[in-house]
């Protein structure tokens, strides 16, 4: 486990880069990424860091309205077409995301699927996504990011924890 503390929503898009180069190119097909975390705390800023580091120009904002968004890569990504952007928050049971065809997008081998939220579905996320948990730090743009990835080290790392006490699946 790899805990970040991220000073502003500039250094969390960073970090999202970062796991985009570092972890994503070797992931296995489709790459999920399960993010956890309270209102605030940083999924969406992850996710619009990790879109422009796509190459996606779109503003990207939480489809908590619509469950889902899909965005073409303008240039393919370790030959990843789309990105598929979900947001469980409104889904109280998996069983309400059957409809979604979540079967079949996490069998997509072109997608990047980004899920917040995930804890809502939990049963449905498939066993090879990694998890990030986001919290809210001590000060009013601190965040903690708690990575459930095998993750070289980097110089953003602002603090490494060992324990998983806090992190629970």
């Amino acid at each position: 486990m790899t805990v970040f503390v991220s000073r502003g929503p500039s250094q969390t898009k960073k970090l999202a880069k970062r796991i985009l180069v570092s972890r994503l190119k070797a992931a296995s097909r489709p790459a999920i990424l399960a993010l956890r975390g309270e209102l605030g705390s940083g999924k969406t800023t992850f996710i619009q860091g990790l879109a422009r580091a796509l190459g996606i120009r779109e503003k990207i904002q939480s489809p908590t309205f619509v469950i889902m968004k899909w965005y073409v890569l303008p240039r393919r990504f370790q030959s990843f077409r789309h990105l598929v952007h979900l947001d469980a928050y409104r889904l109280e049971r998996a069983k309400e995301a059957k409809h979604l065809g979540l079967d079949h997008i996490f069998q997509d081998p072109d997608a990047i699927i980004v899920v917040e939220w995930a804890e809502r579905i939990k049963r449905l996320i498939p066993k090879s996504a990694y998890w990030i948990k986001f919290q809210h730090g001590e000060k009013p743009h601190e965040r903690i990011i708690q990575l459930r990835i095998q993750m070289p080290k980097f110089k953003m790392q602002e603090a490494a924890v060992g324990s998983n006490e806090n992190f629970s699946f």
